[in-house]
């Protein structure tokens, strides 16, 4: 007899944003010239400096097991680094470093969640938040946003969906947001705060995205702003989007100490720890800056300005300015109605651009938001303004 998958398994569903980039891969090998939209990943190499410290950790023979929480050189830098940009005060025992974000954010969840507890999730979410809450026999809750709030909830909401809810745990605060750019003001943040504070529930602080910011939009955490929130906050960060070492897999939790120590228990059964030539990597890649970060920045805000402008310009779509990441989120809704090729979802519009204009996005309905798609403009100009001219050629045809 074949062996039997389990349901949690069999509820599982791959992740949108891979299934894109591998279709988009499939058909680049397949000869096809594919403008890619779909993966969240700076297109820059990762600093020399970074590299140079791996190579010599390579040199120095540091390539056996560390401790699970990370190496204790690494935490230091974390705290520091938490200080010096957060004005935060953590101590090593209190963070525990992971193998990516995605896997920090999991072993935190492993370690508070029971079955049934309900996490809830604003929308639009980054999509393996609901599959991970799943996957512990949570339930996720979510704080649907659209456009006219620039994808943010309001604390009036928030309250108003606790007030239903019988077994309240978490709420997931992604900022700046992938999907849709959006960052939380210190005022926004202070008054989400309270009423977290009100129902003590506790918030995961996704923040890997926090040095990519523009304009006038500045990254604070819930913590920071609200200090009586420390104990009811766990931060989530890493190395993968501002130094560009997103195959690196290196994040990190920073949280209420019996927290993190029973989140590095769970870790110690899972994934042992993170690559020691990677922990050596962060450490040079926190404790220096030799203007990568900045630059990379610029060129963002340079790239986004450019793409969003152009979005706006397309008739019956709507695009908010995004303040952080690197994604636009457009809404492209009204072109699901009575267009002549039967696209009227998310996912048909994606399949049918791929495949017919040959650029690559991911449909919004992964992100909980079935009226937009998402461009990455983690890409070179020359491929914005060609993905920009397929991506309107593909609309007009629809009719």
């Amino acid at each position: 007899m074949p062996i039997t998958i389990s349901k949690r398994a069999q509820a599982i569903k791959p992740s949108p944003t891979m299934t894109v980039s591998a279709m988009a891969k499939k058909m680049t090998a397949e000869g096809y010239s594919i403008v890619n939209f779909g993966v969240g990943e700076p297109d820059f190499n990762t600093p020399e400096y970074i590299k140079q410290a791996a190579h010599q950790a390579i040199d120095d023979n540091f390539t056996r097991y560390t401790i699970s929480a990370g190496i204790l050189e690494l935490r230091q830098a974390i705290a520091e680094k938490l200080k010096r940009d957060n004005d935060l005060e953590y101590t090593p025992d209190e963070i525990i470093v992971s193998p990516g974000g995605k896997a920090a954010i999991i072993t935190i969840l492993t370690a508070i969640c029971d079955p049934g507890d309900e996490i809830l999730i604003p929308a639009p979410y980054w999509v393996s938040y609901p599959s991970q809450v799943e996957m512990l026999d949570g339930k996720p809750i979510y704080l649907p946003t659209d456009e006219t709030t620039n994808f943010k909830f309001t604390p009036a909401q928030l309250q108003s969906v606790l007030k239903s809810l019988a077994k309240p745990k978490a709420l997931i605060l992604n900022s700046p947001n992938n999907p849709s750019g959006a960052v939380y003001s210190k005022e926004e943040l202070l008054a989400i705060g309270k009423v977290c504070l009100e129902h003590n529930l506790t918030v995961i602080s996704d923040e890997i995205y926090e040095k990519l910011v523009y304009g006038e939009a500045r990254h604070y955490s819930i913590a920071q702003v609200l200090p009586p929130m420390r104990d009811n906050t766990i931060l989530i960060n890493g190395v993968s989007k501002a130094y560009a070492m997103t195959g690196w897999r290196l994040g990190y939790a920073a949280g209420p100490r019996e927290v993190i120590k029973k989140a590095s228990a769970v870790q110690e059964h899972n994934a042992s720890c993170v690559t020691s030539i990677t922990q050596k990597a962060a450490v040079a890649a926190l404790n220096h800056d030799d203007g990568s970060i900045e630059r990379m920045r610029c060129e963002f805000q340079k790239r986004r300005d450019f793409l969003v402008s152009e979005l706006q310009k397309i008739p019956l779509i709507k695009c908010p300015l995004p303040d952080g990441a690197f994604y636009a989120f457009p809404n492209v809704g009204r072109y699901y109605h009575k267009n002549k090729v039967g696209t009227n979802d998310s996912i048909r519009l994606c399949e049918y651009l791929l495949k017919e204009f040959h650029i690559a996005l991911v449909p919004g309905v992964a992100f909980g938001c079935d009226e937009c798609l998402r461009f990455s403009y983690a890409n070179s100009m020359e491929n914005l303004i060609e993905g920009i001219r397929r991506f309107k050629a593909g609309l007009e045809s629809l009719g």
